[in-house]
């Protein structure tokens, strides 16, 4: 057995049906797409939901809730992931470009210091909002909280 006369296994091909190629070819005419109507037609595509006439699921489940346009999404880091960034890198100061050049925010994300864990640095922590344990943390090592 050599490259040359490599080739598929029997009955794994099987050639392509070539529609709209005349009467003689058994799939002509209609081109396999039944008579008239819309599905028959080029350019034809059924919308997403549609059921077959009855009322889509879509539109039989009623809506609900409510998506307050005011509200501000924040990403939350804690305390101890702090620590352990200032132990990694040797920090005294952490800040909004200090935390998106590790990777733990994208630079369009507003960054709120959450409590959970321990601080046992003193640190100057710059962010966009503090929880009220985060900042008790912070101060009892001798650092600082600013809000941006």
């Amino acid at each position: 057995m050599d490259l040359s006369n490599l080739k598929p296994a029997k009955g794994s091909i099987k050639s392509s049906k070539r529609i709209g190629r005349g009467q003689g070819s058994g799939k002509g005419g209609t081109s396999t797409r039944g008579n008239k109507g819309a599905q028959a037609r080029s350019g034809y595509s059924k919308k997403l939901a549609f059921e077959g006439g009855q009322m889509p699921l879509i539109r039989r489940i009623p809506k609900f809730g409510f998506t307050n346009i005011s509200r501000v999404e924040y990403s939350g880091i804690n305390v101890d992931t702090l620590q352990k960034l200032a132990e990694e890198k040797n920090l005294t100061a952490i800040d909004v470009n200090t935390l998106i050049e590790n990777g733990l925010a994208s630079k369009n994300e507003l960054i709120k210091i959450l409590g959970r864990g321990e601080l046992k640095l003193k640190l100057d922590v710059k962010a966009h909002a503090f929880s009220a344990t985060a900042v008790k943390i912070i101060e009892a090592q001798g650092g600082t909280a600013t809000k941006i």
